[in-house]
Protein backbone atom coordinates (compact mmCIF):
# COMPACT_ATOMS: atom_id res chain seq x y z
CA UNK A 1 0.00 0.00 0.00
CA UNK A 2 1.40 3.40 -1.01
CA UNK A 3 1.93 5.87 1.81
CA UNK A 4 -0.09 9.10 1.58
CA UNK A 5 2.02 12.08 0.56
CA UNK A 6 2.13 15.31 2.56
CA UNK A 7 3.83 18.45 1.28
CA UNK A 8 4.92 20.30 4.41
CA UNK A 9 5.63 24.03 4.08
CA UNK A 10 7.75 25.81 6.68
CA UNK A 11 7.92 29.61 6.91
CA UNK A 12 10.18 31.94 8.86
CA UNK A 13 9.22 31.95 12.52
CA UNK A 14 10.55 30.70 15.83
CA UNK A 15 8.02 27.86 15.65
CA UNK A 16 9.85 26.39 12.63
CA UNK A 17 11.81 24.16 15.01
CA UNK A 18 8.63 23.10 16.84
CA UNK A 19 7.01 22.24 13.50
CA UNK A 20 9.75 19.68 12.88
CA UNK A 21 8.15 17.57 15.63
CA UNK A 22 4.91 17.50 13.63
CA UNK A 23 6.83 16.43 10.52
CA UNK A 24 8.53 13.68 12.53
CA UNK A 25 5.22 12.45 13.95
CA UNK A 26 3.71 12.30 10.45
CA UNK A 27 6.65 10.18 9.26
CA UNK A 28 6.10 7.83 12.21
CA UNK A 29 2.44 7.60 11.15
CA UNK A 30 3.66 6.27 7.76
CA UNK A 31 3.08 9.51 5.85
CA UNK A 32 5.56 10.39 3.08
CA UNK A 33 6.57 13.97 3.99
CA UNK A 34 8.18 16.37 1.51
CA UNK A 35 9.29 19.72 2.93
CA UNK A 36 9.40 23.11 1.24
CA UNK A 37 11.13 25.83 3.27
CA UNK A 38 11.18 29.54 2.64
CA UNK A 39 14.57 31.26 2.79
CA UNK A 40 13.45 32.98 6.00
CA UNK A 41 12.64 29.58 7.56
CA UNK A 42 16.26 28.55 6.97
CA UNK A 43 17.31 31.31 9.37
CA UNK A 44 15.57 29.42 12.20
CA UNK A 45 16.24 25.77 11.33
CA UNK A 46 18.42 24.16 8.68
CA UNK A 47 17.08 22.15 5.73
CA UNK A 48 19.30 19.30 6.94
CA UNK A 49 17.07 18.93 10.01
CA UNK A 50 13.99 18.32 7.92
CA UNK A 51 15.86 16.16 5.40
CA UNK A 52 17.07 13.93 8.23
CA UNK A 53 13.57 13.67 9.73
CA UNK A 54 11.76 12.92 6.47
CA UNK A 55 14.49 11.08 4.48
CA UNK A 56 13.44 13.22 1.51
CA UNK A 57 15.14 16.19 -0.19
CA UNK A 58 14.11 19.61 1.13
CA UNK A 59 13.19 22.25 -1.44
CA UNK A 60 14.14 25.89 -0.83
CA UNK A 61 15.27 27.49 -4.09
CA UNK A 62 12.68 27.69 -6.82
CA UNK A 63 15.40 27.84 -9.48
CA UNK A 64 17.74 25.14 -8.19
CA UNK A 65 18.84 22.48 -10.67
CA UNK A 66 16.32 19.60 -10.32
CA UNK A 67 17.50 16.07 -9.48
CA UNK A 68 15.15 14.72 -12.14
CA UNK A 69 13.31 16.32 -15.04
CA UNK A 70 10.02 17.79 -13.87
CA UNK A 71 8.59 21.16 -13.04
CA UNK A 72 9.23 20.95 -9.30
CA UNK A 73 6.40 23.05 -7.94
CA UNK A 74 3.90 21.38 -10.27
CA UNK A 75 5.07 17.83 -9.54
CA UNK A 76 4.91 18.37 -5.77
CA UNK A 77 1.54 20.08 -6.03
CA UNK A 78 0.03 17.31 -8.16
CA UNK A 79 1.37 14.43 -6.07
CA UNK A 80 0.25 15.79 -2.68
CA UNK A 81 -2.61 14.12 -0.83
CA UNK A 82 -2.52 16.91 1.76
CA UNK A 83 -0.62 20.20 2.05
CA UNK A 84 0.39 21.60 5.45
CA UNK A 85 2.00 24.95 6.24
CA UNK A 86 3.41 25.08 9.76
CA UNK A 87 4.24 27.59 10.98
CA UNK A 88 2.35 29.97 8.71
CA UNK A 89 3.32 33.62 9.12
CA UNK A 90 1.09 36.62 8.50
CA UNK A 91 3.16 37.22 5.37
CA UNK A 92 2.42 33.74 3.96
CA UNK A 93 -1.29 34.00 4.78
CA UNK A 94 -1.47 37.43 3.13
CA UNK A 95 0.28 36.24 -0.01
CA UNK A 96 -1.94 33.21 -0.47
CA UNK A 97 -5.09 35.25 0.20
CA UNK A 98 -3.97 37.74 -2.46
CA UNK A 99 -2.95 35.14 -5.02
CA UNK A 100 0.74 36.05 -4.85
CA UNK A 101 3.11 33.26 -5.87
CA UNK A 102 6.67 34.61 -5.67
CA UNK A 103 8.61 31.72 -4.11
CA UNK A 104 8.61 27.94 -4.17
CA UNK A 105 6.15 27.53 -1.30
CA UNK A 106 3.48 29.98 -2.45
CA UNK A 107 3.82 28.80 -6.05
CA UNK A 108 3.24 25.18 -5.03
CA UNK A 109 0.25 26.13 -2.87
CA UNK A 110 -1.29 27.89 -5.85
CA UNK A 111 -0.77 24.82 -8.04
CA UNK A 112 -2.12 22.15 -5.69
CA UNK A 113 -5.63 20.73 -5.56
CA UNK A 114 -4.97 18.89 -2.32
CA UNK A 115 -6.56 20.06 0.94
CA UNK A 116 -4.40 22.87 2.38
CA UNK A 117 -4.05 23.09 6.16
CA UNK A 118 -2.61 26.35 7.48
CA UNK A 119 -1.18 26.52 11.01
CA UNK A 120 -0.75 30.19 11.98
CA UNK A 121 2.01 31.32 14.33
CA UNK A 122 2.75 34.98 15.01
CA UNK A 123 2.67 37.82 17.51
CA UNK A 124 -0.73 38.46 19.13
CA UNK A 125 -0.91 41.97 17.70
CA UNK A 126 -0.26 40.63 14.21
CA UNK A 127 -2.78 37.81 14.54
CA UNK A 128 -5.55 40.09 15.79
CA UNK A 129 -4.81 42.72 13.13
CA UNK A 130 -7.99 43.20 11.05
CA UNK A 131 -6.05 42.67 7.82
CA UNK A 132 -4.77 39.26 8.97
CA UNK A 133 -8.25 38.30 10.19
CA UNK A 134 -9.71 39.36 6.85
CA UNK A 135 -7.14 37.23 5.01
CA UNK A 136 -7.91 34.22 7.20
CA UNK A 137 -11.65 34.69 6.61
CA UNK A 138 -11.04 34.93 2.85
CA UNK A 139 -9.04 31.70 2.79
CA UNK A 140 -11.56 29.92 5.01
CA UNK A 141 -14.34 30.87 2.60
CA UNK A 142 -12.24 29.46 -0.25
CA UNK A 143 -11.92 26.09 1.50
CA UNK A 144 -8.51 26.43 3.13
CA UNK A 145 -8.41 24.85 6.59
CA UNK A 146 -6.87 26.29 9.74
CA UNK A 147 -5.51 24.64 12.88
CA UNK A 148 -4.98 27.03 15.77
CA UNK A 149 -3.48 29.25 16.84
CA UNK A 150 -3.50 28.66 20.59
CA UNK A 151 -3.31 31.18 23.41
CA UNK A 152 -0.27 31.33 25.62
CA UNK A 153 3.06 33.00 26.20
CA UNK A 154 4.80 33.83 22.94
CA UNK A 155 8.52 34.02 22.18
CA UNK A 156 8.33 37.82 22.15
CA UNK A 157 7.03 37.83 25.73
CA UNK A 158 3.42 38.68 24.89
CA UNK A 159 0.58 36.49 26.07
CA UNK A 160 -2.45 35.85 23.89
CA UNK A 161 -3.52 34.16 20.65
CA UNK A 162 -0.79 33.48 18.10
CA UNK A 163 1.05 30.49 19.51
CA UNK A 164 1.38 27.63 17.00
CA UNK A 165 -0.86 24.64 17.70
CA UNK A 166 0.84 21.71 19.38
CA UNK A 167 2.33 19.10 17.01
CA UNK A 168 -0.07 16.40 18.28
CA UNK A 169 -3.06 18.57 17.37
CA UNK A 170 -1.68 19.27 13.90
CA UNK A 171 -0.91 15.62 13.17
CA UNK A 172 -4.28 14.40 14.44
CA UNK A 173 -6.09 16.74 12.07
CA UNK A 174 -3.86 15.85 9.11
CA UNK A 175 -4.58 12.15 9.66
CA UNK A 176 -8.32 12.88 9.87
CA UNK A 177 -8.18 14.75 6.57
CA UNK A 178 -6.21 11.94 4.90
CA UNK A 179 -8.59 9.26 6.18
CA UNK A 180 -11.60 11.29 4.98
CA UNK A 181 -10.01 11.99 1.59
CA UNK A 182 -12.66 12.69 -1.02
CA UNK A 183 -15.51 12.14 1.44
CA UNK A 184 -17.80 15.04 2.28
CA UNK A 185 -20.79 12.76 2.75
CA UNK A 186 -21.76 14.28 6.11
CA UNK A 187 -21.96 17.85 4.83
CA UNK A 188 -25.12 19.53 6.07
CA UNK A 189 -25.74 16.90 8.77
CA UNK A 190 -25.48 17.29 12.52
CA UNK A 191 -23.56 14.62 14.42
CA UNK A 192 -23.54 14.39 18.21
CA UNK A 193 -20.87 12.36 19.99
CA UNK A 194 -20.42 11.82 23.69
CA UNK A 195 -17.07 10.66 24.96
CA UNK A 196 -14.87 9.97 27.95
CA UNK A 197 -15.68 9.00 31.52
CA UNK A 198 -17.93 10.66 34.05
CA UNK A 199 -17.03 11.50 37.63
CA UNK A 200 -19.53 10.91 40.40
CA UNK A 201 -18.62 13.02 43.43
CA UNK A 202 -18.44 11.48 46.91
CA UNK A 203 -17.16 14.60 48.65
CA UNK A 204 -15.23 17.72 47.53
CA UNK A 205 -12.11 15.58 46.97
CA UNK A 206 -13.16 12.05 46.05
CA UNK A 207 -15.16 10.68 43.13
CA UNK A 208 -16.06 7.43 41.36
CA UNK A 209 -14.90 7.13 37.76
CA UNK A 210 -13.58 4.62 35.20
CA UNK A 211 -10.66 4.00 32.84
CA UNK A 212 -12.08 5.60 29.69
CA UNK A 213 -9.61 7.89 27.90
CA UNK A 214 -12.18 9.34 25.47
CA UNK A 215 -9.96 8.57 22.46
CA UNK A 216 -12.60 6.59 20.57
CA UNK A 217 -15.23 9.29 20.90
CA UNK A 218 -12.77 12.05 19.99
CA UNK A 219 -11.77 10.05 16.91
CA UNK A 220 -15.42 9.75 15.84
CA UNK A 221 -16.03 13.47 16.40
CA UNK A 222 -12.91 14.48 14.47
CA UNK A 223 -13.74 12.07 11.65
CA UNK A 224 -17.28 13.43 11.34
CA UNK A 225 -16.01 17.02 11.22
CA UNK A 226 -13.43 16.11 8.56
CA UNK A 227 -16.29 14.68 6.47
CA UNK A 228 -18.23 17.94 6.64
CA UNK A 229 -20.62 17.45 9.57
CA UNK A 230 -21.60 19.97 12.21
CA UNK A 231 -20.32 18.19 15.28
CA UNK A 232 -21.21 18.63 18.94
CA UNK A 233 -18.90 16.69 21.24
CA UNK A 234 -20.20 16.20 24.78
CA UNK A 235 -17.06 15.35 26.69
CA UNK A 236 -16.36 14.06 30.15
CA UNK A 237 -13.02 14.96 31.80
CA UNK A 238 -10.20 13.82 29.49
CA UNK A 239 -6.61 14.82 28.68
CA UNK A 240 -7.02 15.16 24.92
CA UNK A 241 -6.73 18.05 22.49
CA UNK A 242 -10.05 19.16 21.06
CA UNK A 243 -10.81 17.84 17.58
CA UNK A 244 -10.82 20.52 14.90
CA UNK A 245 -14.21 21.78 13.77
CA UNK A 246 -16.15 20.51 16.79
CA UNK A 247 -18.26 22.33 19.33
CA UNK A 248 -17.26 21.06 22.76
CA UNK A 249 -19.68 20.77 25.68
CA UNK A 250 -17.68 19.89 28.79
CA UNK A 251 -19.45 17.90 31.49
CA UNK A 252 -18.41 15.94 34.56
CA UNK A 253 -21.24 13.86 36.05
CA UNK A 254 -23.54 11.27 34.49
CA UNK A 255 -26.49 13.59 35.06
CA UNK A 256 -24.72 16.42 33.22
CA UNK A 257 -23.77 14.02 30.41
CA UNK A 258 -27.39 12.93 30.03
CA UNK A 259 -28.78 16.48 29.99
CA UNK A 260 -26.18 17.76 27.52
CA UNK A 261 -26.45 14.77 25.18
CA UNK A 262 -30.25 14.80 25.09
CA UNK A 263 -30.28 18.57 24.46
CA UNK A 264 -27.73 18.33 21.64
CA UNK A 265 -29.50 15.32 20.10
CA UNK A 266 -32.81 17.17 19.72
CA UNK A 267 -31.98 18.20 16.13
CA UNK A 268 -29.25 15.66 15.35
CA UNK A 269 -29.09 13.34 12.37
CA UNK A 270 -26.62 10.92 13.96
CA UNK A 271 -25.79 10.32 17.62
CA UNK A 272 -22.78 8.17 18.52
CA UNK A 273 -22.70 7.42 22.24
CA UNK A 274 -19.16 6.30 23.08
CA UNK A 275 -19.01 7.74 26.61
CA UNK A 276 -18.34 5.42 29.54
CA UNK A 277 -21.12 6.82 31.71
CA UNK A 278 -21.23 5.71 35.34
CA UNK A 279 -24.14 3.38 36.03
CA UNK A 280 -24.23 4.40 39.69
CA UNK A 281 -23.59 7.58 41.67
CA UNK A 282 -23.31 8.15 45.44
CA UNK A 283 -26.81 8.55 46.85
CA UNK A 284 -25.57 11.19 49.29
CA UNK A 285 -22.91 13.81 48.61
CA UNK A 286 -20.89 15.05 51.58
CA UNK A 287 -20.25 18.81 51.53
CA UNK A 288 -17.26 18.18 53.83
CA UNK A 289 -14.38 15.79 53.30
CA UNK A 290 -15.17 12.36 54.71
CA UNK A 291 -12.64 11.69 57.45
CA UNK A 292 -10.87 8.38 57.66
CA UNK A 293 -12.17 6.33 60.57
CA UNK A 294 -11.09 3.11 62.19
CA UNK A 295 -13.75 0.96 60.54
CA UNK A 296 -15.00 0.29 57.03
CA UNK A 297 -16.73 2.92 54.91
CA UNK A 298 -19.96 2.04 53.15
CA UNK A 299 -21.37 4.06 50.27
CA UNK A 300 -24.98 3.88 49.21
CA UNK A 301 -25.20 4.11 45.42
CA UNK A 302 -28.13 5.23 43.29
CA UNK A 303 -28.78 4.37 39.64
CA UNK A 304 -27.94 7.07 37.11
CA UNK A 305 -30.12 7.99 34.13
CA UNK A 306 -29.77 5.89 30.97
CA UNK A 307 -28.85 8.11 28.02
CA UNK A 308 -29.34 5.51 25.28
CA UNK A 309 -32.65 4.31 26.71
CA UNK A 310 -33.85 7.91 26.84
CA UNK A 311 -32.87 8.61 23.24
CA UNK A 312 -34.14 5.27 21.96
CA UNK A 313 -37.50 5.47 23.71
CA UNK A 314 -39.14 7.60 21.01
CA UNK A 315 -37.67 6.95 17.55
CA UNK A 316 -40.37 8.99 15.81
CA UNK A 317 -38.26 12.06 16.49
CA UNK A 318 -34.55 12.70 15.98
CA UNK A 319 -31.88 11.39 16.06
CA UNK A 320 -32.38 9.57 12.78
CA UNK A 321 -29.48 7.19 13.56
CA UNK A 322 -28.59 6.12 17.09
CA UNK A 323 -25.30 4.29 17.68
CA UNK A 324 -24.32 2.78 21.01
CA UNK A 325 -21.22 1.07 22.40
CA UNK A 326 -20.95 -2.09 24.48
CA UNK A 327 -17.77 -2.80 26.44
CA UNK A 328 -17.89 -6.37 27.75
CA UNK A 329 -15.61 -8.80 29.55
CA UNK A 330 -17.78 -11.86 28.82
CA UNK A 331 -20.24 -13.03 26.15
CA UNK A 332 -19.43 -10.06 23.93
CA UNK A 333 -21.83 -10.69 21.06
CA UNK A 334 -24.74 -11.94 23.18
CA UNK A 335 -24.59 -9.00 25.56
CA UNK A 336 -24.17 -6.49 22.73
CA UNK A 337 -27.06 -7.99 20.75
CA UNK A 338 -29.31 -7.79 23.81
CA UNK A 339 -28.36 -4.14 24.37
CA UNK A 340 -28.99 -3.34 20.70
CA UNK A 341 -32.58 -4.58 21.01
CA UNK A 342 -33.23 -3.32 24.54
CA UNK A 343 -32.14 0.23 23.82
CA UNK A 344 -33.83 0.37 20.39
CA UNK A 345 -30.57 1.23 18.59
CA UNK A 346 -29.75 1.29 14.91
CA UNK A 347 -26.24 0.01 15.53
CA UNK A 348 -23.98 -1.04 18.37
CA UNK A 349 -20.20 -1.22 18.48
CA UNK A 350 -19.01 -4.04 20.72
CA UNK A 351 -15.51 -4.28 22.09
CA UNK A 352 -13.98 -6.66 24.58
CA UNK A 353 -12.26 -5.24 27.66
CA UNK A 354 -10.01 -6.77 30.24
CA UNK A 355 -6.83 -8.77 29.78
CA UNK A 356 -3.81 -7.66 27.79
CA UNK A 357 -5.77 -6.25 24.83
CA UNK A 358 -7.87 -3.72 26.70
CA UNK A 359 -8.64 -0.68 24.48
CA UNK A 360 -8.55 1.84 27.35
CA UNK A 361 -5.98 4.54 26.56
CA UNK A 362 -4.84 2.78 23.39
CA UNK A 363 -4.74 4.33 19.92
CA UNK A 364 -6.04 1.09 18.38
CA UNK A 365 -8.91 -1.28 18.98
CA UNK A 366 -10.78 -4.32 17.68
CA UNK A 367 -14.57 -4.08 17.51
CA UNK A 368 -17.60 -5.87 16.15
CA UNK A 369 -20.39 -3.80 14.59
CA UNK A 370 -23.90 -5.18 15.02
CA UNK A 371 -26.95 -3.97 13.09
CA UNK A 372 -30.46 -5.43 12.96
CA UNK A 373 -30.77 -7.74 9.98
CA UNK A 374 -27.00 -7.87 9.34
CA UNK A 375 -24.32 -10.37 10.26
CA UNK A 376 -21.83 -9.24 12.94
CA UNK A 377 -19.00 -7.31 11.27
CA UNK A 378 -15.55 -7.51 12.91
CA UNK A 379 -13.23 -4.54 12.32
CA UNK A 380 -9.62 -4.43 13.41
CA UNK A 381 -7.20 -4.57 14.96
CA UNK A 382 -7.01 -1.06 13.53
CA UNK A 383 -6.45 2.50 14.62
CA UNK A 384 -9.34 4.17 16.40
CA UNK A 385 -9.30 6.73 13.58
CA UNK A 386 -9.92 3.98 11.02
CA UNK A 387 -12.64 2.46 13.19
CA UNK A 388 -14.26 5.89 13.61
CA UNK A 389 -14.63 6.25 9.84
CA UNK A 390 -15.95 2.69 9.57
CA UNK A 391 -18.63 3.51 12.16
CA UNK A 392 -19.62 6.63 10.24
CA UNK A 393 -19.74 4.67 6.96
CA UNK A 394 -22.28 2.28 8.48
CA UNK A 395 -24.26 5.12 10.07
CA UNK A 396 -24.59 6.78 6.67
CA UNK A 397 -25.79 3.51 5.16
CA UNK A 398 -28.55 3.43 7.80
CA UNK A 399 -29.56 6.98 6.80
CA UNK A 400 -29.94 6.07 3.14
CA UNK A 401 -31.65 2.67 3.68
Amino acid sequence: MTSPKCVFGVTGGIAAAKASLAASMLVKACVDVHVIMTKSACEFVTPLTYRTITANPVTVDMFAEPDEWNVKHVSLAQSADVFVVAPATANLIGKVASGIADDMLTTTIMATRAPVIIVPAMNTGMYTNPIVQRNIATLTDLGYRFVGPECGRLACGDTGPGRMAEPERIVEYVLHVLEAQGRADLAGLKVVVNAGPTREAIDPIRFISNRSSGKMGYAVAGAAAARGARVTLVSGPVSLSRPEGCEIVAVESAEQMLEATVAAAADADIVVATAAVADYTPAHYSESKLKKGDGELSLELARTGDILARLGADRTSSPRVLVGFAAETDDLLANAQAKLARKNLDMIVANRIGGDDSPFGSDSNSVVILRPGHNPEPIGPASKLHIAHAILDRAISVLVD
